[in-house]
Formats: structure tokens, C-alpha cells, sequence
């Protein structure tokens, strides 16, 4: 089983489109579930951090390997 429900692809993607994306998924989403989101644009680990606190979200992980940041985004309640 792997630690998130859904994954997001926005690589390739400027700010502001991973978030508008992110935030579409997330909003079909159940509370307590996890979106994982992956991205090539480095200000995203900026944006994905605002975009947490800013919606009560959980920003459980980041992290940057070959030039793709990943995101795991745990929906709250």
C-alpha cells in the first residue's frame, strides 16, 4: 500500500499551476486523505509551504531528488 490516495503530476508546470491543480485535487478529496504532488518549478516548495498554511492543510513531506520536487499533502478534516 503506498502513503498517499492520489498523485498529482505537475512537472513542466509554473507557479501558479501546480497550486491551482493541487488545490483542485485536494478539493475532491476526503479529509484525512493524502495527495502527493510532483513538480519541476523550484519556487513550488515555497508556494506548496504558503499554500499549507494558508488552507490548514498538511504539508507531511518534501523533498527534491533529480531536479523533481515531491509533496505530500494531507487534506484536513
Amino acid at each position: 500500500m503506498s502513503d498517499f490516495d492520489q498523485e498529482l503530476d505537475a512537472s513542466g508546470l509554473n507557479c501558479p499551476l501546480p497550486i491551482l491543480r493541487a488545490k483542485k485535487a485536494i478539493a475532491g478529496m476526503e479529509a484525512g486523505q493524502t495527495l502527493r504532488i510532483v513538480a519541476t518549478d523550484p519556487g513550488s516548495v515555497k508556494d506548496f509551504e504558503a499554500f499549507c498554511k494558508q488552507t490548514g492543510n498538511e504539508l507531511v513531506s518534501s523533498g527534491e531528488e533529480g531536479g523533481k520536487f515531491t509533496f505530500l499533502i494531507k487534506k484536513a478534516a
